[in-house]
């Protein structure tokens, strides 16, 4: 069994930062991507980042580019989310998830593995 916890969440002004922070623990051999991503009230489920734990591979959905950054240090755990000039639209909650291969790592339904989500708040 895997286990996936997110930390970090908070509220913040816009123009300010956060970092998340996602453990996958457990059967890990079943894990080489972790994800992040979030849901507005109303929204779908949208994919923020993910990377490839083992070749360090990024993807960031076009809403985030340039603003946020996925990242691990030399060990596999924790994954960081990097949040900056956060804006009021940044506001939802935020789900790590954790899957297996470097494919379609956008869509939600690529992964076995999720947290419960952190909450993110982003005031004008």
């Amino acid at each position: 069994q895997v286990q996936v916890v997110e930390s970090g969440g908070g509220s913040v002004q816009a123009g300010g930062s956060l970092r998340l922070s996602c453990e996958v623990s457990g059967y890990t051999a079943k894990v080489n991507v972790v994800a992040w991503f979030r849901q507005a009230p109303g929204k779908e489920r949208e994919g923020v980042a993910a990377i490839d734990l083992e070749d360090g591979l990024t993807y960031y959905g076009d809403s985030v580019k340039g603003r946020f950054t996925i990242y691990r240090d030399n060990a596999k755990n924790p994954v960081y989310l990097g949040m900056h000039t956060l804006k009021p639209e940044d506001t939802a909650m935020y789900y790590c998830a954790a899957g297996l291969g470097w494919y379609d790592v956008h869509r939600a339904d690529k992964y076995n593995y999720w947290g419960r989500g952190t909450q993110v708040s982003v005031s004008s």
